[in-house]
């Protein structure tokens, strides 16, 4: 199985509902021990910071040309708390609803990540936002450079 490496960063001006973006950076490595990098990003101009957290994960996972096995990095305990913490298995035995009986937010966007998670093996790391790792602050200009741009996508359900 291939091993990438995944940074993901979400961003929303005025959360909720100002405009937002993701950005994500995808690292292999090949046989020949060259390191492969790939940067995406995109711009939405009503939605919110989860949102953001979500879309740059499943955007990056498709990018993806078959299974792969995934260190993904984060600064989101949004993300990485739901699959560490195993919330999304109780929210889905639960009719996707959290501990307190209420509905789970985002549910069209974890839906989608569910299904292009599921040919892969990924291992989530919660790495401090802001505090000077790489990947991370590249994927953090990714994403408000998105949400500053011109051209900003609608954010509809998935």
């Amino acid at each position: 199985m291939k091993k990438v490496t995944i940074y993901t960063d979400g961003a929303a001006r005025g959360n909720p509902n100002g405009p937002g973006g993701y950005g994500a950076v995808l690292e292999y490595v090949d046989a020949n021990g060259n390191l492969h990098t790939k940067e995406i990003s995109a711009g939405y101009q009503k939605t919110t910071n989860n949102r953001m957290e979500l879309m740059g994960l499943i955007r990056a996972l498709e990018c993806l040309n078959g299974p792969c096995e995934i260190d993904l990095y984060s600064d989101s305990k949004y993300v990485v708390d739901a699959f560490n913490q195993r919330w999304v298995e109780s929210w889905l035995k639960k009719g996707w609803k959290k501990s307190d009986n209420k509905p789970v937010k985002n549910i069209d966007l974890w839906k989608k990540l569910l299904a292009v998670k599921k040919p892969h093996r990924i291992t989530f790391h919660w790495v401090k936002g802001h505090d000077g790792h790489p990947q991370n602050e590249r994927c953090d200009a990714l994403a408000t450079a998105a949400a500053d741009g011109t051209e900003l996508l609608e954010d509809v359900e998935l």
